[in-house]
């Protein structure tokens, strides 16, 4: 009836591709924002211990073809990342957070005991101190009474409250048509929008299938009772 919605989510844990949601409800003509706090994964400049998730943030805006998504963690690499290539036994390419005694590392097994850092240096770790704020107002506390947990804070709203939808959907599409047709630096071949990429390869795992790690299936098996031999 009122043409927005603000829902808090607590008691829950890791969502995954939270542009999943997002496109669901852009692609219905709304709009939305996502704000997503998590436990501590994230070292503040200076610190030499975690106390920030990699709170992701994720906006969803209705399209003419495919809806306008945008959606980011505020860590320099995301918990699933460290997660697999921790489990794989992989380093990253570059130092991205500490271990555990605080010395710089690249070591996925050792970010875990420590952290990695915001993205974006102090500009990055405001916008995660802010998104861990906002989870608050979604009921983070109330899973294990720690003030760093998880917790999601979606808005969505009637973009007609401001506009016809139709000459939003135009106007935005006019506006990344103009982003797209800049003039290119050398050795620069297109200019790509957030999401973009991401619709063009679904369409090719839908015709080819989706790649995953032998070893990760090999787990898979292993969790579920079988075993099936890696080739």
């Amino acid at each position: 009836q009122s043409g927005v919605a603000i829902v808090g989510l607590r008691n829950s844990w890791f969502a995954g591709r939270n542009g999943y949601y997002l496109e669901r409800i852009a692609r219905a003509g709304y709009v939305a924002v996502y704000f997503g706090s998590s436990t501590p994964s994230v070292v503040p400049p200076g610190a030499s211990k975690k106390i920030l998730g990699t709170n992701p943030l994720a906006i969803a805006l209705p399209g003419k073809v495919n809806p306008f998504i945008f959606d980011m963690g505020t860590g320099t690499v995301m918990t699933g990342e460290i997660l697999l290539k921790a489990f794989l036994g992989e380093e990253f390419s570059e130092i991205v957070g500490i271990n555990g005694e605080g010395v710089p590392t690249r070591s996925a097994r050792e970010l875990k005991e420590g952290g990695v850092f915001p993205f974006g240096g102090h500009k990055g770790y405001g916008v995660s101190l802010a998104v861990q704020a906002l989870g608050l107002l979604a009921g983070s506390r109330f899973r294990n009474g720690q003030v760093s947990d998880f917790g999601s804070l979606l808005i969505a709203f009637d973009p007609e409250l401001l506009m016809p939808l139709d000459q939003f959907t135009t106007e935005l599409e006019e506006l990344l048509t103009k982003v797209k047709t800049l003039p290119k630096q050398p050795g620069v071949s297109e200019i790509r929008i957030p999401s973009e990429r991401g619709f063009k390869e679904r369409e090719i795992r839908r015709q080819q299938g989706v790649l995953v790690n032998k070893h990760v299936v090999q787990r898979l098996y292993d969790i579920c009772g079988t075993s099936v031999p890696l080739e």
